[in-house]
């Protein structure tokens, strides 16, 4: 069992004098003295208990290794620890004239004595610097092992001995001591030690870099120390940059302090113009051989690097074991695994500008050999990074349109980070893979002019490339197939749209297939196009089939995007059909979609908000289709194509309508969007919406003659337009109408619940009233599944007596009408219920409703709305009229039975 250790936190070195005798090492020089002292700690160091006590549980074991980059923290880190530590502790820095086993050893025994160890002469002192007896370090051990209390010896700078005989004989010592020695190594480099031995019987502590590393709260703490008061987040974006070096932290923050504007310097600092540059340069990249610094230069140009990618940039075939050697000696070059590396970020901006003094010209041509390397090992999204870094277009784009990945532009996660690469694309770029990844971006801001040109000359021009940049004949015309999708989805031509799809299909055979299987997106998106404009025709059915397969597409979040995309199409596809919960629950899954992969919301091109408001107005709940609208419109305009521009009319115009603001409605209901084909559902829609209004302003032939162009080829109008008729008083139009509708199947709760309910209006102004009363049931029942309260608002006040005699009022109690009075409660005689909960109140209206109930007088509502007493008493009388009642208390009553409260 591990002995326990007291740990004294007092103040300054404990290390004793050193005696006098012996006074010289073996070639006759002096003892130097400074070297046995432990390290001044500056007033800005700051102490990391977290560390200090690591130190402290590591005396359980012989070994301690720190191990960190020059300015790690260590020796601060050591000397700090120790300075608490009751004797005897010994501390010695090694100097690059130890490496001759006979000085190192005088120097640990003139160490070991100046703290008290060994008590006797026995031990004797080395004689010759070049070698020691083996007699002496036996003699050495054997006393340490005798000792109650251990030795503690601290080597700094261990990473000087560099002779494996001076570490053979000292793993004799350290094993042969017993408890009798802790050796704690401060080192930059793995010591020559057998570790793994070390490591396996649990005998080795190891404190190396990502424990050095300051936390944000650490960084904060010493910035303090120098005066600096930093936010948490901005020193967290230091301490990113610097990877929490300490030294890079403190070089910082005293350059920070010669600023007028410290946080602003933290923040923007220029690695290269500073003094964390001078430390780096002088500790790290001057102490390299030349070949080993011309390495380093180049391979800063790189994010990551392997052997293979760096011998690519320097031209040789040693970086393999130069890499492996920089990173073992704690050389800022971080091993990232699988024979990957990467500089570390400051180093890496160091390097860079050094790169640009010594080898001016040099960095284009490097990424271009970095950009052709990437390209041959299949790393595209680096490909891309470097050939635009050499200014390399022909080289990227053809990159990108060979490897299938134009669709990459449109498809979330990938698609910002590609644009903003190729914007900084020139003017001189004129090849068909350039003319491609252009048009492609034009497309996606729905620049249709340029767009649709440049992909023109795109396809006139397929192999223009420069041999090295030309992609594959097929690939490009797969691209071209792509894009002209896309221009069909948004100038709503179904035509093109099934002309790409057709030539995708027999391009398909000619491209490999793991490409295909790389890039699921490009299928996805080609699918989702060619969806969207069979659903703008209005070829249903045909639509249905391809975005139902865009939206099982596999691939992850490179799909994410579509996927997405098709459901909200699905969505309203369904929602068109009369099938509203289908349509909320596919709008939903969209929206859960991009979530799960991180997309901002909403996202994509908000057809499914508009879905979702459009469903909540036939559930009447027009607050929630509002916020819905408003959400959508947060989309930057560019995304909306025909469908979306169409679908946001009609979700729009019918909560116009509903709130009675018929002109406005009209005027929304127009797309306003210029289409190769007139949608057939859309104009339905439109015409709806200028009848509805006709017949609101109270011009029945007018609204008749809005409808002549809406048939049975779509249900959800003709159902619909059928309701106008009827109420417009053409009985026999509106049942002509619904006799032609052709549902292809089950028809919808939307067509069928209107159906119903034209068909009870046509029965009771027939005199039929107990056909009246089964339609109505009918339409109750298929309704109550949906909440479909808008048909029966829009039926008009005919259909009140049928909902209030049994069993029709059963059915719509609870969620169309009020629920049956609690046991023992009675509606107030004066207060009858009305037939329909669809009770809207304007916002001031909603928030004096919601004060009655909290029991607050007219005076003190006035006062918490800032309004007067009169605006109240206005509103007050607004609401007990909408609410048919007569009193504050049946107000409140009755409007907790709407659940309006």
């Amino acid at each position: 069992m591990a002995e326990t250790y007291e740990n004294e936190n007092t103040q300054g070195p404990t290390v004793p004098t050193v005696p006098a005798v012996p006074c010289a090492d073996p070639r006759g020089d002096p003892f130097l003295r400074t070297r046995f002292a432990l390290p001044a700690r500056p007033a800005t160091f700051l102490r990391r208990q977290r560390l200090v006590d690591h130190l402290d549980r590591a005396r359980g074991t012989p070994l301690t290794l720190v191990n960190g980059a020059a300015g790690a923290g260590k020796t601060l880190l050591a000397a700090d620890w120790a300075a608490g530590l009751r004797p005897p502790v010994a501390w010695l820095t090694v100097e690059a004239g130890d490496r001759r086993p006979g000085v190192f050893w005088a120097y640990v025994l003139q160490a070991l004595r100046a703290c008290g160890a060994p008590a006797s002469d026995a031990v004797g002192v080395p004689a010759d610097a070049t070698g020691v007896d083996q007699r002496l370090l036996a003699t050495l051990a054997a006393e340490l092992n005798e000792r109650d209390r251990p030795v503690i010896l601290v080597l700094d700078e261990y990473d000087r001995v560099t002779a494996p005989e001076v570490a053979e004989q000292l793993g004799f010592v350290l094993r042969h001591a017993g408890r009798g020695l802790h050796l704690v190594l401060v080192t930059r480099t793995e010591p020559l030690l057998p570790l793994h031995r070390y490591r396996a019987a649990g005998e080795l502590t190891e404190i190396r870099a990502a424990e050095l590393a300051f936390t944000s709260d650490e960084a904060v703490a010493l910035l303090e120390l120098h005066g600096l008061s930093l936010p948490v987040p901005a020193a967290r974006a230091l301490v990113d940059r610097t990877r929490g070096w300490a030294a890079g932290l403190r070089l910082s923050a005293l350059a920070a302090l010669e600023s007028a504007d410290p946080e602003l310097y933290l923040k923007e600092f220029e690695a290269d113009r500073s003094t964390v540059a001078d430390f780096l340069l002088a500790e790290v990249l001057k102490g390299q051989p030349e070949e080993t610094q011309g390495l380093l230069l180049r391979v800063s140009v790189l994010e990551r690097f392997c052997p293979e990618l760096a011998d690519a940039l320097t031209l040789r075939t040693d970086a393999e074991p130069v890499l492996a050697g920089l990173h073992r000696d704690n050389a800022f070059v971080e091993h990232l695994g699988h024979s990957w590396y990467q500089l570390h970020p400051l180093f890496a901006e160091i390097l860079r500008a050094h790169l640009r003094e010594r080898l001016p010209g040099l960095e284009p041509e490097l990424h271009r050999r970095a950009a052709r390397w990437l390209r041959r090992s299949g790393l595209l999204p680096e490909t891309l990074v470097h050939g635009a870094a050499a200014g390399d277009w022909d080289f990227a784009a053809g990159a990108l349109v060979d490897d299938l990945a134009i669709g990459q532009l449109f498809t979330g996660l990938r698609s910002g980070a590609l644009t903003e690469l190729f914007s900084h694309m020139g003017p001189e770029a004129r090849s068909p893979a350039t003319d491609l990844v252009r048009a492609a971006r034009d497309l996606s801001r729905h620049d249709l002019g340029h767009g649709l040109a440049r992909l023109r000359r795109a396809e006139e021009h397929p192999t223009d490339d420069p041999p090295e940049a030309a992609p594959e004949p097929a690939a490009v015309q797969l691209s071209c197939a792509l894009l002209e999708a896309l221009a069909a989805r948004l100038t709503g031509c179904p035509q093109q749209a099934e002309r790409a799809a057709e030539a995708a299909d027999e391009l398909r055979q000619h491209v490999p297939a793991h490409l295909l299987d790389k890039h699921p997106e490009l299928t996805a998106l080609l699918l989702t196009h060619v969806g969207s404009a069979r659903l703008w025709a209005g070829r249903f059915e045909d639509a249905r089939a391809a975005l139902t397969t865009a939206a099982g597409a596999p691939g992850g979040a490179s799909t994410v995007l579509p996927r997405e995309d098709s459901l909200e199409q699905l969505a309203l596809l369904d929602y068109l059909s009369g099938w509203p919960g289908r349509a909320e629950r596919k709008a939903l899954a969209a929206v859960s979609e991009a979530e799960r992969v991180g997309l901002p919301q909403p996202s994509g091109s908000g057809i499914g908000q508009l879905v979702l408001a459009a469903v909540a107005v036939e559930r009447h709940e027009l607050g929630r289709a509002q916020a819905l609208l408003d959400e959508a419109a947060r989309l930057p305009a560019g995304t909306r194509d025909p469908v979306t521009a169409a679908g946001r009319a009609l979700a729009t115009a019918r909560l116009l309508l509903v709130r009675g603001k018929a002109r406005a409605a009209v005027e929304a209901a127009d797309p306003a969007v210029r289409t190769a084909v007139v949608s057939p559902w859309a104009a339905g829609h439109e015409a709806l919406v200028a009848s509805a209004a006709h017949l609101a302003e109270g011009r029945p032939d007018e609204a008749a003659e809005a409808l002549k162009g809406v048939s049975g080829d779509q249900p959800a109008c003709a159902v619909e337009a059928a309701a106008i008729q009827i109420a417009a008083g053409r009985t026999g139009a509106a049942i002509d109408l619904l006799d032609s509708i052709r549902t292809g199947g089950r028809a919808g709760p939307t067509v069928t619940v209107r159906a119903a309910l034209v068909r009870a209006q046509a029965a009771q102004r027939a005199g039929d009233t107990a056909a009246a009363r089964s339609f109505v049931a009918q339409a109750l029942l298929d309704a109550r599944r949906e909440r479909l309260r808008r048909p029966f608002l829009d039926a008009g006040t005919w259909i009140r007596p049928l909902l209030a005699t049994a069993p029709l009022h059963e059915l719509a109690a609870g969620w169309l009408t009020p629920g049956s009075p609690r046991p023992g409660e009675q509606p107030p005689p004066e207060s009858p219920p009305s037939p329909l909960v669809a009770v809207e109140l304007s916002g001031r209206e909603r928030d004096v409703l919601e004060r009655l109930a909290r029991m607050m007088s007219t005076e003190e509502v006035a006062a918490d709305l800032y309004v007067s007493v009169n605006t109240v008493k206005t509103h007050l009388k607004s609401v007990y009229r909408k609410l048919a009642v007569n009193r504050r208390g049946d107000a409140v009553r009755r409007a907790r039975d709407l659940r309006m409260l």
